[in-house]
């Protein structure tokens, strides 16, 4: 197509746009989402057929202008702590689930795989966690409290050293997004390696009803927000991988913003893993329908805020 023919087919809609911008007009959430859509649309054509033409640079500022209007200038409601997690982040997971599902295959099978290397290999603890870790595990083993290396250090020591490694841990998974998705995946193999293998270790000692009970205490809402972190980390490899019909740099922007939301949504559960770790974990005295509650809370927690809750918060925005 010429470019005077595609300026003349388009012209009206990018003079709407103008108008948009000019008058400051106020326009129904889904239009101004529609206009931004197909903006980037015409200047990703733009950029494909006339890369050096004046309407590139037009369409090019009109979008950044239009742009600032819905990211940057928008008023903040008093609430809008209230409403992000309400409703904007449950639905921000929901609509980029897919990535949770991609991180959580490379997760579980990663696990299937340092159990099993664990079952053929039994000097691969060694590997995996270390000779000290190992050497420690089978001396507190021998003396009938497995899992206490949870009682070394002081209870707020413990939480704060935790949470911050998890925290770290988690945007480390995340930003290693930007390695078009495999470094997310990497750190995902790490993690899922390695408990699988400490689970495997536990079992060939007759301990893995215990080891359960213990660990995931803390363990099922930690290893929950890594996952996370690696699905956030997915978006942003994703974007660069895949921008359709968006300039590759956009599309960037884009998935960097919506990952780094995603990642941040779990920093609270973080605080509440941390906290279960520092103080609670310890205890291997408390009964088992107590460590158990906690755990089955802790899991119908997260299908339901996760997965249930903006399942219908989706439906209920449908007419």
């Amino acid at each position: 197509m010429k470019e005077v023919v595609f300026v003349k087919r388009n012209s009206e809609k990018w003079g709407q746009v103008e108008k948009l911008l000019n008058e400051n007009l106020q326009v129904n959430p889904d239009e101004l989402y529609n206009m931004y859509v197909g903006l980037n649309d015409d200047l990703s054509y733009a950029a494909t057929f006339y890369p050096r033409s004046e309407t590139l640079v037009y369409l090019n500022n009109l979008t950044i202008l239009l742009h600032q209007k819905i990211y940057i200038n928008k008023k903040v409601s008093r609430n809008r702590f209230v409403e992000f997690w309400k409703t904007d982040y449950p639905l921000l997971f929901w609509e980029n689930r897919k990535y949770f599902w991609y991180a959580f295959t490379v997760f579980i099978v990663s696990a299937l795989i340092g159990a099993f290397s664990t079952a053929v290999d039994v000097d691969f603890p060694r590997l995996i966690l270390g000779d000290h870790y190992v050497n420690m595990t089978l001396e507190n083993i021998s003396n009938g409290d497995p899992l206490a290396v949870y009682k070394q250090a002081n209870e707020m020591n413990m939480f704060l050293g935790i949470t911050i490694n998890n925290i770290r841990v988690a945007f480390f998974a995340f930003v290693a997004g930007v390695f078009f998705s495999f470094g997310s995946g990497y750190i995902l193999l790490r993690n899922g390696i390695m408990l699988g293998c400490f689970q495997y270790f536990f079992y060939d000692y007759n301990l893995l009803r215990e080891s359960v009970l213990t660990i995931y205490i803390h363990g099922t809402l930690e290893l929950f927000s890594i996952i996370v972190a690696g699905a956030a980390g997915m978006a942003i490899g994703n974007s660069i991988l895949f921008p359709g019909t968006l300039p590759r740099t956009l599309s960037f922007q884009k998935g960097a913003a919506t990952g780094l939301k995603i990642v941040s949504g779990v920093i609270p559960l973080f605080l509440v893993a941390g906290f279960f770790e520092g103080f609670v974990t310890r205890h291997t005295e408390l009964p088992d329908v107590v460590r158990g509650g906690i755990i089955v809370l802790s899991l119908a927690f997260i299908i339901a805020y996760f997965f249930l809750y903006p399942k219908y918060l989706k439906q209920k925005s449908i007419p």
